[in-house]
């Protein structure tokens, strides 16, 4: 019998144009309503984080708070530790956010430093009362203790804007000779987050004295 001479191998015809757009708009609407859920998850936390605080709560009470499944807790967040980080991480992102705005404003490369320093002591200091105060006094200490690499994470935006603004001075030759602009900014920016939290009650240090004293470190006046 002759041997049938080798077919060529079809190629798989592409997915009909209609059938993309369906799947992409269910895709879509589906991870909207997966932030939706996740929004009102960290939008519960907080509201028991300013009501009690403290970040001493249970995953159950966000729960109940949020309206949502114990399931649907678990589909998105590890646990409670991950539930704070995401807020954590967030709240870093706003604020590296905010800041980067403020120093917009200023046209010296010092003058924006210097406002971005000032207002993020300020915004670091322990207050109880405040929304994400807990979240900062509680959370963010035990972070940088127990998960230093989550903490790098989470301040990356901030450290990231401190970096560009260390770079600007050293272009415009007020930083000091031999200092890189990284290692300034994560020294500077630790050292004003740490401070504000430290500081004591009898005597606060202010924005002003902190500003003072980081910038004689780093510049070269």
């Amino acid at each position: 019998m002759a041997q049938k001479a080798d077919q060529p191998v079809s190629t798989p015809t592409e997915e009909p144009a209609w059938k993309q757009r369906a799947v992409e708009r269910s895709t879509q609407a589906a991870k909207r309503r997966a932030e939706q859920r996740v929004e009102r998850f960290l939008d519960a936390a907080q509201a028991i984080m300013a009501e009690k605080g403290t970040t001493d709560f249970t995953v159950q009470e966000v729960v109940d708070r949020s309206k949502q499944s114990l399931r649907s807790f678990y589909q998105h967040f590890d646990g409670k530790h991950e539930l704070l980080l995401a807020l954590f991480e967030d709240a870093m992102s706003k604020s590296a956010d905010q800041l980067r705005a403020s120093a917009a404003e200023q046209s010296n490369p010092l003058d924006r430093l210097r406002v971005v320093i000032q207002e993020l002591f300020d915004s670091s200091r322990p207050d109880p009362s405040g929304r994400q105060g807990p979240l900062f006094s509680d959370f963010a200490l035990r972070l940088l203790v127990s998960h230093p690499n989550e903490m790098r994470v989470a301040n990356a935006p901030l450290l990231a804007l401190f970096t560009e603004l260390m770079v600007e001075l050293e272009e415009a030759g007020l930083l000091r000779a031999g200092f890189k602009a990284r290692r300034v900014a994560a020294l500077t920016m630790q050292t004003v987050m740490f401070n504000a939290q430290s500081s004591g009650q009898d005597h606060p240090l202010t924005a002003e004295e902190i500003w003072d004293f980081c910038a004689k470190g780093f510049t070269l006046s």
